[in-house]
């Protein structure tokens, strides 16, 4: 898919999950809906979901795909790597991140996204794909575009 018109499909998405989320202002319902959406709209994501941050540890909340690691080691992995650099971060390839925590073997690609609250990341996004090379920054400015529509209140 080309970049302009997966920045649009994008677009949709957004507008799609706006209209879905102004129902609560409860973050893990609008976190499910946020994954149920993006897991079944883009044929290559593979595990779709966020890791809460709590008392120092990334723990599963919701998610699709195959089972998750429940807890992530301590500052290992890509999904640390996003919280201890505070940016979203994009690996063409898992097999060459040093530390990579492989929760299904599958996985080829990754993209994790920070989710931010008051200024703190309170949790992370993490989409894998089965393909290399599968997120680029059209993926990363728009499912950050994605993760601030959990904490945003409609009025």
């Amino acid at each position: 898919m080309d970049k302009i018109k997966k920045a649009q499909r994008y677009q949709r998405i957004i507008n799609q999950i706006s209209m879905l989320i102004r129902k609560t202002p409860d973050p893990q319902a609008r976190m499910s809906t946020i994954t149920a959406i993006l897991h079944n709209k883009f044929d290559h994501y593979f595990w779709t979901g966020f890791y809460h941050l709590k008392a120092e540890e990334l723990t599963v909340c919701c998610y699709q795909g195959s089972v998750a690691c429940l807890v992530l080691e301590k500052h290992t992995g890509v999904c640390w790597a996003a919280v201890d650099q505070q940016k979203t971060i994009i690996v063409p390839d898992v097999h060459k991140f040093a530390g990579h925590i492989a929760c299904d073997s599958r996985s080829a690609s990754e993209i994790v996204v920070p989710v931010w609250k008051d200024g703190e990341i309170v949790a992370v996004l993490d989409v894998d794909s089965k393909s290399r090379n599968s997120f680029d920054e059209v993926d990363a400015e728009f499912l950050e575009k994605i993760a601030e529509l959990i904490y945003l209140l409609y009025h």
